[in-house]
């Protein structure tokens, strides 16, 4: 399209306006990043301990309710145990998952605790 002056420009012009939202956008990400306190290191302590110690304390609970369920069986399957067995599955189910829930909240908690600490001291 041509105007009394020349050719008209409003595709590039839009182009233009669509990079330059870009570059603002890719400016707010660096300087969201540039401001986070965190290191790598402060976020893959903060991630991994709630997480491992979660699933220790899972493993750890399993164990020990296989044994108790061992011995309180005594090894014999019958209907009536199938029954409480199903009783028993839910009953794992819900405890496992309180427990494991607790103990990464608690080392959540205190991971961040020490990541704070470490940033005081810096």
């Amino acid at each position: 399209m041509t105007n009394a002056i020349g050719p008209s420009n409003d595709g590039a012009d839009a182009i233009v306006e669509r990079f330059h939202a870009i570059d603002d956008k890719v400016r707010d990400m660096t300087s969201s990043v540039e401001s986070d306190p965190d290191s790598l290191t402060d976020k893959v302590i903060k991630w991994v301990l709630p997480s491992l110690a979660g699933y220790l304390a899972g493993k750890i609970f399993q164990s020990f309710w296989d044994n108790a369920q061992t011995r309180r069986n005594g090894g014999l399957e019958s209907e009536e145990g199938q029954q409480q067995g199903a009783i028993a599955s839910l009953a794992f189910a819900v405890l496992s998952a309180a427990l494991t829930t607790l103990v990464s909240g608690v080392i959540d908690r205190g991971s961040q605790a020490f990541v704070d600490r470490r940033h005081q001291r810096r």
